[in-house]
């Protein structure tokens, strides 16, 4: 097998540092290979210590992700077998072509709201179709080396958009809960709980009392049992008591009498460029969430176990694997941070988790998808509370608000539109109101001015200009939010100079508007008679200002390398 053996050889020499893949955090992501984690694990010598360490960590995955991947279908307003084809699915094409060495993959709950939706929109063929775009987007995004760029997506964005979607997971429990009969309950939040005040006196006390009672076990077990696996333990427990106690309440089996057996085979969604237009933005979304909870959630487990993970090859796993739930009729996928953590606290050290986890899934689905049908819908409701409280990261919310107003004002903002309007809208206003104001305080941080006549702090200069010389000083990046004060600072001069001094040092960052403007002051120098002498500019900087074109005639540009030529110069002219 050459061409393994050569990926072998490749990722051996690669990672023979000490610390294996454990590279400086400050390397680029641009410059990251794409090689599959798996790859550099079978390179480094895999032997049965690690396989049973990691067997271990898989089967103890598989029990906490098997409820979960149920739960989580049945919430996206599909039905819990399609879950479970998600977490096999996509869980073993992320564990075997990931950038993570522990990451694990499947549904989870950031889709809950965003499936709903394209489902109640375009129909679950609409979804599937979205969900093949998607995996095609986050492939063409990490052959793009876009993996670093969820670095710049602000964190009260992120914990707004989180918390928001817990907010409205837990709301839509409320009815399962409950036993509240709606025949036909919206989607939306406030309309939701109209519904729910609506129909309040619907409610079924033996199903509410087992909600409650499967709440109360998770809340005890999270407390003092937490490395049991309460999540299977609460939907074992709930099965057998509606099983021998006979309860009349809606069980998975009651509400999806017709639930398969096995994986479906894989098959294309039908599709045109009408339906693929229509539903490409809900495949922007999907990729978007998918690739920044995977990055996000890759970067919690290099925090865990030391090693930093591949993003771009991250971002190619999670397209291929979108792309493979999406064909055996699965919902979107992405790294699964709660399940990545159980992995790296049980003991799996390499991809070989990741991949048993999704085996033991496919074996349930094969031999034992019939015990789902006794789970009552209550039990996975308190398990889907659940996951919206770890979800809502309540301690980092609260924390956020107490920073600054900006940041309390994006984290706000961004919460309620997740809320109350849509996913899609609460992002992009989110960062787009969280870089204005970025950028509104990076330029306060510029300084642009008038250096002082006296020049006695720079060695070896004369006390006072020459007559007839203006200096300038800019300090700070030289982008569009300050262009516009250099020409305001020339136009405050009462007499018109013979030179203009421009000092740059401190400058290290240009942007086309900041050349723009630096043309305009070209403009108006050569309207005024005057000489511009820019002062330690950056070698790029003199490279682009050769590209700007100026309306009307220019006035001649002296680059000089430090302020004692420039002073020469400004003698001189």
């Amino acid at each position: 097998m050459p061409i393994f053996e050569s990926w072998l050889d490749r990722a051996s020499r690669d990672d023979s540092h000490a610390l294996n893949d454990r590279e400086a955090y400050s390397a680029s992501p641009s410059h990251e290979r794409f090689l599959p984690k798996l790859v550099t694990v079978m390179a480094e010598g895999y032997g049965w210590a690690r396989f049973r360490a990691d067997f271990l960590a898989g089967i103890t995955v598989a029990v906490v992700a098997l409820p979960l991947a149920m739960a989580l279908g049945i919430a996206s307003g599909a039905s819990p077998d399609k879950g479970l084809v998600t977490a096999v699915v996509a869980g073993l094409l992320i564990s075997l072509l990931g950038g993570s060495r522990v990451q694990i993959g499947g549904p989870t709950g950031a889709f809950v709201v965003v499936v709903f939706g394209v489902i109640a929109k375009h129909g679950y063929d609409g979804l599937v179709l979205a969900t093949l775009l998607a995996g095609i987007i986050l492939i063409v995004a990490g052959y793009s080396r876009l993996g670093g760029l969820v670095r710049f997506v602000p964190a009260p964005v992120v914990t707004g958009f989180t918390a928001g979607i817990a907010i409205i997971i837990a709301t839509s429990q409320v009815m399962d809960i409950a036993g509240l009969s709606i025949p036909d309950v919206s989607a939306d939040f406030l309309p939701r709980w109209q519904a729910y005040i609506v129909s309040a006196g619907t409610f079924d006390g033996v199903t509410l009392a087992m909600g409650l009672g499967c709440l109360t076990a998770l809340l005890l077990l999270r407390r003092f049992a937490p490395k049991l696996p309460a999540y299977l333990i609460v939907i074992i427990l709930s099965a057998i008591v509606v099983r021998f106690w006979g309860l009349d309440i809606a069980t998975i089996g009651s509400r999806f009498p017709d639930l398969p057996s096995g994986l479906p085979m894989p098959s294309l969604p039908d599709f045109g460029m009408a339906k693929i237009i229509e539903v490409l933005p809900a495949a922007f979304t999907i990729a978007f969430l998918a690739g920044i909870e995977a990055l996000l959630s890759a970067v919690v487990a290099d925090g865990m176990t030391g090693y930093r993970h591949r993003s771009n090859q991250e971002l190619v796993a999670q397209g291929v694997a979108n792309m493979g739930s999406a064909l055996f009729g699965g919902l979107p996928a992405t790294g699964a941070i709660a399940r990545t953590a159980t992995n790296v606290r049980s003991g799996g050290t390499s991809p070989i988790a990741g991949i048993i986890h999704a085996v033991a899934l496919l074996l349930f689905i094969l031999f034992a998808s019939d015990l789902m049908k006794l789970v009552p819908m209550a039990a996975l409701a308190a398990v889907l509370l659940m996951v919206a409280w770890g979800m809502s990261e309540a301690g980092r919310f609260v924390s956020l608000l107490r920073i600054s107003a900006d940041d309390r004002a994006v984290l706000l903002i961004t919460f309620g539109l997740t809320v109350l309007v849509d996913l899609t809208v609460a992002i992009g206003v989110g960062v787009t109101l969280a870089s204005l104001m970025f950028m509104a305080r990076m330029a306060r941080t510029v300084q642009i001015g008038a250096v002082s006549d006296n020049l006695s702090e720079e060695p070896g200069q004369r006390d006072s200009l020459p007559e007839g010389v203006e200096v300038f000083r800019i300090a700070g990046p030289f982008f569009f939010g300050v262009a516009g004060e250099l020409v305001e600072v020339l136009k405050r001069i009462a007499r018109p100079p013979r030179a203009i001094i421009l000092r740059m040092e401190d400058v290290p960052f240009l942007d086309s508007s900041g050349l723009v403007a630096l043309a305009e002051l070209r403009r108006q120098c050569a309207r005024l008679n005057s000489a511009v002498i820019l002062c330690m500019p950056d070698q790029s900087i003199v490279e682009r200002l050769a590209h700007i074109q100026t309306h009307g005639p220019a006035a001649p540009l002296h680059l000089v390398a430090d302020f004692a030529q420039a002073l020469e110069m400004a003698k001189t002219l």
